[in-house]
């Protein structure tokens, strides 16, 4: 997480970059595993067919055997889309990329200039000293794609202020790029604005041209509601305290930063993280929740920082303060109702503590997919190959808050574990007052807990986030918001 930030998690299981959540929030549409490769599994494949003797004996090169596998792969992940947008990564000219820029000239050759289009984005760095903009950065990048038989079609060139008409006649002239397709793209204030900005430049219009393709103007209404809803008079501010371990990179919850401010666009509060490190809390205290309208524990691994979110767990269950914990969240809330309502000391996981007198979550050794397939695993699998990955239906009890939230039966929500709950101790948690809100498939491992004499105390063992949208939200976290939102205003009053 330190270095990537999140992994996101598609709906067939594949983890992947967290670009492919800002696609799915942004074009609402859901990704699968074929929509992300990797230069490792490329290599892999192409070792995998030499082995097996696909190339019959034959030299395996870079070029045919590697370009051709990344075109098979774009091809297979563009599946019967009309349109396919193909991201490559990286900066031109790094030594990774090569391949995939070789196979991009290939696919466009192969293709036809009329259903191949190449968009660059570049850097257009504003110097405050001298007043000025630089395009050399620009004209250098399109030299080094055209080096390697590249020319782009247009120029996404971001700033962070305005880029003159004589500049982009600059570029244009020095890239061989119609003056038109020089798109300018300039910070905002938000990014739902981007869509209609890019629309105010013809950007949508140009690339349909290009493509001979006959449709209506682009309706962006949605995304002006949302902007609307961003920048409207907002019914107050709520404060989330989300009390995680990775907190010197934020984006290691991206998408749970995005869920929380979908859910303030959707109630018309403005929602205020305090990213607060687990360990803080470990050393001086709960001082630094004193002021939350809420409390969140994320999704994580490993035992730092554990026993600060216990505390929390705990701070936000004895004050009735609003509670939505994520996986480990959930463990952590388990273990916190273990140790000190059900008075079962030495209460942990396994995963933090093998040798625990009570293993509240555990490695569970087999489980029933969606598909009615069984998983097994344990301690000696590899990690990467034993988690429950993807979505996976949950049931949900007709009594619970959270079949009132959602307003279903049955939901599906992604997952990324390999601890379970550990059913032994369903009969003592839930004879304490704790409620099994949520089963899986088989109706054989705890998804949802809650507390019916907290305002709102729920946790899951997936990642609602995933599925959350900016035209939309998510119901849980809509909830949540609102639960937030509420005990604000009964410490107010």
């Amino acid at each position: 997480p330190f270095q990537h930030g999140e992994v996101f998690v598609t709906e067939d299981g594949a983890e992947t970059d967290l670009d492919l959540g800002h696609y799915e929030r942004f074009t609402n549409t859901t990704m699968k595993r074929s929509n992300n490769f990797t230069t490792g599994r490329v290599y892999n494949a192409v070792l995998r067919k030499e082995r097996r003797g696909d190339y019959l004996g034959g030299t395996v090169q870079v070029i045919p055997h590697v370009t051709d596998e990344i075109k098979r792969r774009v091809v297979l992940g563009a599946g019967d889309a009309d349109v396919a947008v193909v991201e490559i990564g990286g900066t031109v000219g790094d030594i990774e990329g090569l391949p995939f820029l070789e196979a991009a000239r290939q696919l466009k050759v192969e293709m036809g200039s009329s259903r191949a289009l190449l968009m660059h984005l570049t850097l257009v760095p504003f110097i405050a000293t001298a007043g000025e903009i630089k395009t050399k950065p620009t004209q250098h990048s399109v030299k080094e794609l055209r080096a390697l038989g590249l020319q782009p079609d247009i120029l996404l060139c971001r700033c962070t202020v305005d880029i003159e008409e004589s500049a982009r006649q600059k570029i244009s002239l020095f890239t061989n790029v119609e003056e038109r397709a020089v798109i300018p793209l300039i910070d905002a204030d938000s990014i739902y604005r981007i869509p209609g900005m890019l629309r105010g430049f013809g950007l949508d219009d140009f690339v349909v041209e290009r493509f001979g393709i006959d449709c209506p103007p682009a309706d962006l209404s949605e995304w002006d509601e949302v902007v609307e809803r961003e920048f409207s008079e907002t019914s107050g501010e709520v404060r989330v305290a989300m009390v995680g371990k990775y907190m010197d990179l934020l984006d290691a919850y991206k998408s749970l930063n995005e869920a929380l401010a979908h859910a303030g666009l959707q109630t018309l509060t403005t929602v205020r993280i305090d990213h607060i490190d687990a360990e803080d809390i470990e050393r001086n205290g709960t001082g630094v929740l004193e002021s939350a309208d809420a409390i969140l524990v994320p999704g994580g691994f490993g035992d730092r920082g554990i026993e600060g979110k216990i505390t929390a767990v705990q701070y936000a269950r004895e004050n009735n303060i609003p509670f939505l914990g994520i996986c480990l969240g959930m463990h952590v809330a388990l273990v916190e109702y273990a140790r000190h309502v059900c008075a079962l000391e030495g209460a942990h996981s396994t995963e933090m503590d093998s040798h625990t007198p009570h293993p509240i979550v555990g490695l569970i050794t087999e489980w029933a997919n969606a598909d009615g397939s069984t998983e097994q695993r344990d301690e000696s699998s590899d990690k990467g190959g034993t988690m429950r990955l993807g979505a996976q239906p949950c049931h949900l009890d007709k009594d619970s808050m959270v079949r009132r939230i959602y307003g279903h039966d049955t939901i599906e929500e992604r997952h990324r574990h390999r601890y379970e709950v550990n059913n032994n101790y369903l009969d003592q948690l839930c004879g304490a007052g704790m409620k099994v809100a949520g089963w899986s498939a088989d109706r054989s491992l705890v998804e949802m807990v809650e507390l019916p004499d907290h305002p709102w105390f729920i946790a899951c063992q997936f990642h609602p986030e995933f599925t959350s949208r900016p035209r939309g939200g998510h119901p849980l976290f809509t909830s949540y918001i609102e639960a937030a939102i509420k005990h604000r205003g009964g410490n107010v009053a």
